[in-house]
């Protein structure tokens, strides 16, 4: 009831949020890219009119906040910001496929630690109903438990929302620009591209550019709603793109450090055990290699640390330095 009171109280706060300053710089850089690109991108015309319009929708959502200045209003432009997520995402399929391909280097490696492919094997020995649906619960889970630990945050922890925020984002980001000069498409399209058999014998021919013309991957199994739930995602946005490292495990994690940060046990132990299930679904549902998801985990670690400390170093864009969150 605070927190609501709080919300509905009139509070201007000039200057952008840090999720939109790194949107800003996002959009200026993969400008960049798709310039560098241009004749290699289906549609490049489109991908700077999308840009265009993002700055121009982040100008008037500023101008409607100084108009009717209520913190709710502040709160509430997290919200474009986390849902552009969905338009870059699939972009990065755009950038790496103009380079080839490197998952015979990855399969390589899982299978000179183990013997065998993970991806493969791990649904095989855990063949059951029950848990495939876990796994995929888990998977799912993904986009809310990041949704959930941002807005409790500008709700509950007002004081430090645009330090997590920064961290969130920019966190985010740092994986998209990996993405788009490490092409790897994961085991689920390579592995439909080599053959299941040649993988298991441990043969990985290089692809170079062949997911440029071609987007088949292995059919997910379905057993119930919630792998249903992911089959849909899946063909909604996904592409032979972002396997390494896996940002599913990465941003989950960095999502959980900072559910554990904000001080609230519930938020971070309701999680955990999705946490848990998400990271071991990467392999098994095929997304990821299993080097990838534990690049992945560490990888987040170190970012998290990365974008703290930058937080700290850069003059405040939206906050006076007194208004800063300690933790």
């Amino acid at each position: 009831m605070k927190e609501l009171q709080e919300l509905l109280k009139k509070q201007y706060e000039p200057g952008l949020l840090s999720l939109e300053w790194i949107t800003v710089l996002y959009v200026f850089y993969t400008t960049i890219l798709i310039l560098f690109y241009w004749n290699g991108l289906n549609d490049p015309t489109g991908m700077l009119l999308t840009r265009a319009g993002v700055l121009v929708g982040i100008g008037i959502i500023y101008a409607i906040y100084k108009r009717f200045p209520y913190r709710i209003l502040r709160v509430a432009r997290i919200v474009p910001m986390m849902v552009l997520l969905i338009i870059w995402y699939p972009e990065n399929y755009d950038f790496c496929s103009q380079l080839p391909y490197l998952d015979h280097v990855f399969a390589g490696i899982d299978h000179s630690i183990f013997g065998f492919q993970p991806a493969l094997e791990f649904s095989k020995a855990v063949d059951s109903t029950f848990w495939c649906e876990a796994f995929n619960l888990g998977y799912y889970a993904y986009y809310y438990m990041m949704a959930a630990t941002m807005l409790f945050y500008y709700v509950c922890r007002y004081d430090r929302a645009d330090k997590a925020g920064f961290i969130f984002l920019g966190s985010f980001f740092t994986f998209y620009v990996i993405y788009q000069f490490l092409p790897v498409a994961g085991p689920q399209y390579y592995f439909k591209a080599v053959g299941e058999e040649a993988a298991t014998l441990g043969v990985f021919p290089e692809v170079g550019n062949y997911f440029r013309t071609h987007l088949e991957c292995i059919p997910l199994d379905v057993r119930g709603i919630f792998s249903s739930l992911v089959l849909s995602a899946q063909e909604a946005g996904e592409c032979p793109t972002a396997a390494f490292p896996s940002s599913h495990v990465g941003m989950s994690t960095v999502t959980m450090i900072l559910a554990y940060r904000s001080g609230n046990k519930p938020l971070f132990y309701i999680m955990l055990p999705l946490y848990l299930l998400l990271c071991c679904a990467t392999v098994y549902i095929k997304a990821h290699y299993f080097i990838d998801s534990l690049v992945g985990f560490f990888y987040a670690c170190f970012i998290y640390w990365v974008m703290y400390k930058l937080y700290e170093l850069t003059p405040s864009l939206t906050l006076p330095l007194s208004r800063r969150g300690k933790r």
